[in-house]
C-alpha cells in the first residue's frame, strides 16, 4: 500500500498495490502492521457500510466526540463519491480546515480521517456504497456533526446535494 500525506495532518490517502493478471486483481486494503508504521491507529472495532440511492446524496459532516473519538478508514466499492475530512482539533495547525478527493470503484483509493475530524462525502454516481473500517464503537451520546455548508469551513463541495437529511441539514453555525 501507498500512504499519501494531505495538507491535514494526519488524513492519508491511501492507495492499494494492485497485483494485476489474467484473472483480473488482488490487493491488500488493510494491514494493522503497515498503518501504524506509518503512525495510523490500527485497531477496528466495526466495519460499516453506507449504501446511497442517488447521485447527489450527501452525508455528513459527522464525527464522535470524546472520549469516544474514532479514527476512519472510508473505501467505495460501488460507484464514486467526493469525500471530506474536515478538521476540527482545537489545536491543529489545521483547525476548521478541510481536505477533499474522489473515492471510486475505479481509483481504490481510501482515505484515512484520524479521531477529532468530521467527515462526509457527496455520492457522484448512482447507488454507490461506501465502506467504513472504524476504531471505536458507535456511541448515539457521543454523535456530533456539522453543517455541510456552513461558512465557516468553505468546503468546497462538487455540486449542490440533492437528498440530504434534516439532521445534516439542520446543524447550527459553528461556535469554538
Amino acid at each position: 500500500m501507498r500512504f499519501e500525506a494531505t495538507k491535514i495532518p494526519g488524513v492519508v490517502v491511501v492507495e492499494p498495490d494492485l497485483l494485476e493478471d489474467e484473472r483480473g486483481c488482488f490487493a491488500r486494503v488493510w494491514c494493522r502492521r503497515e498503518f501504524a508504521e506509518h503512525g495510523l491507529r490500527a485497531e477496528l472495532a466495526q466495519c460499516s457500510i453506507s449504501w446511497n440511492r442517488q447521485r447527489g446524496t450527501l452525508r455528513g459532516m459527522h464525527l464522535q466526540g470524546a472520549p469516544h473519538a474514532e479514527a476512519k478508514l472510508v473505501r467505495v466499492t460501488r460507484g464514486a463519491v467526493f469525500d471530506v475530512a474536515l478538521d476540527l482539533r482545537p489545536d491543529s495547525p489545521s483547525f476548521r480546515r478541510w481536505f477533499g478527493c474522489e473515492l471510486s470503484e475505479t481509483n481504490r483509493r481510501m482515505l484515512y480521517i484520524p479521531e477529532g475530524l468530521a467527515h462526509g462525502f457527496l455520492t457522484l454516481a448512482e447507488a454507490t456504497e461506501v465502506v467504513y473500517q472504524i476504531s471505536e464503537f458507535h456511541r448515539p451520546e457521543a454523535a456530533r456533526g456539522v453543517r455541510w455548508d456552513d461558512p465557516a469551513f468553505a468546503i468546497g463541495w462538487p455540486a449542490r446535494p440533492v437528498v440530504i437529511s434534516e439532521r445534516d441539514r439542520s446543524y447550527p453555525d459553528f461556535e469554538e
